[in-house]
């Protein structure tokens, strides 16, 4: 351990190294990542979660992180939930951590960044393991979309927010319409979002067939009701509801619009899907896992978000993405794994383009479109698929991004260390 505390000591008197030397470097304060494991992703409304509460979600997937990972609970001192429709999120997550066999000395919050959430969540708890203010914490996602949530347009803005700017008033712009506008104001075709919408299905059934997701899931069982008798039975879920396989480009040109108020592009096909979810990561240093003999699967390098025009909200990546890579003085080129959220194809397909990504490396297993988008999930769910593909390739670095509602984008960096 003294040789390594020495090496990082040097490491940073010397000359500057390459980003990527930088970035795989290892030293006793990284934050590292010793778990990373997902529910199954079940269709909202009529899923196998549909009738699951939040809290039972994010409890059972806790008790299995607490299971698998084989670490005494006391050494975790804070919880954090991200999660965007349950106004109740912060009770949920304290109650939850605490059925699931974490001490109440463990601390818990929740976090709301959107579809970022998962992300900030991790973020959050990396940040205060890296500042010294705790050793351990675990970040989790988690949405359950068969809920519902509080709709902005059954509440408004006060009226001298909306009349004192047009971005403040475009805040109250339905995601749906905003990928509209993206595909309007940059010429993003029909034809274009459902090309992109057949090939993340085409990657979603491969890798589900070939059992890639399974190092990532997690079986979670839970009760489903019979929507016609009543009937309650336990089941097991072990697998993403959202993939059809067979799904094809000729298929999707024949869905209607799903936002004919504000285009004819943007259709459920190739659109993220309505999703019921949890991901979750266990984070500490690497000195701190050494110690503990835990097995280290990556390094958690940094994140950043960013802000724009929320009436385009969906191009969010494409500003996060180039500024998250120069903090770290690196290009695309020394990306090897990229999950980028398809909230929609528009803005997939903009992003695709805008930042000259090699789409052979992105979303190697799909992504929304096809395996579906729990809001406050997807932030951390990239994360572990992310990392899952980096191991079964056998490469290093992982990029993750997502546009973000109301008009932000944010993206995270990791180094895989299972090689």
């Amino acid at each position: 351990m003294a040789t390594e505390r020495l090496n990082s000591i040097l490491n940073h008197l010397s000359p500057s190294k390459s980003g990527l030397a930088t970035i795989t470097q290892k030293n006793p304060d990284d934050v590292v990542i010793t778990l990373a494991l997902r529910t199954p992703l079940a269709k909202g409304f009529k899923g196998g979660f549909k009738d699951t509460q939040l809290d039972y979600l994010v409890y059972s997937l806790l008790k299995k992180v607490r299971e698998k990972s084989n670490i005494d609970p006391q050494m975790v001192e804070d919880i954090c939930l991200g999660n965007v429709n349950d106004g109740k999120a912060a009770y949920l997550i304290r109650a939850a951590s605490l059925a699931a066999g974490f001490p109440n000395t463990a601390a818990a919050s929740s976090v709301n960044r959107f579809c970022s959430s998962g992300l900030k969540a991790t973020q959050d708890i990396a940040n205060q393991i890296s500042l010294g203010n705790i050793e351990c914490g675990i970040a989790i996602g988690a949405e359950l979309m068969s809920a519902g949530g509080d709709r902005l347009a059954n509440n408004p803005f006060h009226d001298e927010i909306l009349k004192s700017s047009q971005d403040a008033a475009d805040c109250m712009q339905p995601m749906g319409q905003t990928s509209e506008n993206v595909g309007k104001d940059f010429n993003i075709s029909r034809e274009a979002q459902d090309r992109f919408a057949a090939e993340s299905y085409h990657r979603a059934e491969r890798a589900q067939k070939a059992g890639w997701f399974d190092d990532e899931i997690t079986p979670i069982t839970t009760v489903i009701k019979d929507p016609k008798t009543g009937e309650e039975k336990r089941v097991t879920l072990t697998k993403d509801e959202g993939p059809r396989w067979g799904t094809t480009y000729d298929s999707l040109c024949k869905i209607r619009p799903a936002f004919p108020d504000h285009g004819d592009r943007s259709t459920g096909g190739n659109s993220s899907q309505v999703t019921d979810g949890a991901a979750a990561v266990l984070l500490m240093k690497r000195s701190t896992a050494l110690r503990l003999h835990q097995p280290i699967l990556a390094k958690y390098v940094g994140a950043t978000v960013t802000g724009l025009a929320p009436r385009i909200m969906g191009i969010g990546p494409s500003l996060a993405i180039p500024k998250l890579l120069a903090k770290h003085n690196l290009s695309l080129a020394d990306i090897d794994i990229i999950e980028l959220n398809e909230a929609f194809a528009s803005m997939a397909v903009y992003c695709v383009r805008e930042l000259g990504i090699d789409v052979a490396k992105m979303n190697v297993r799909g992504g929304a479109i096809a395996l579906g988008h729990p809001l406050g999930a997807t932030g951390t769910r990239q994360v572990v698929t992310g990392l899952s593909e980096c191991r079964r390739r056998g490469v290093r670095v992982l990029l993750t991004s997502m546009c973000v509602g109301t008009g932000q984008g944010m993206a995270g960096l990791f180094v895989n260390e299972v090689l």
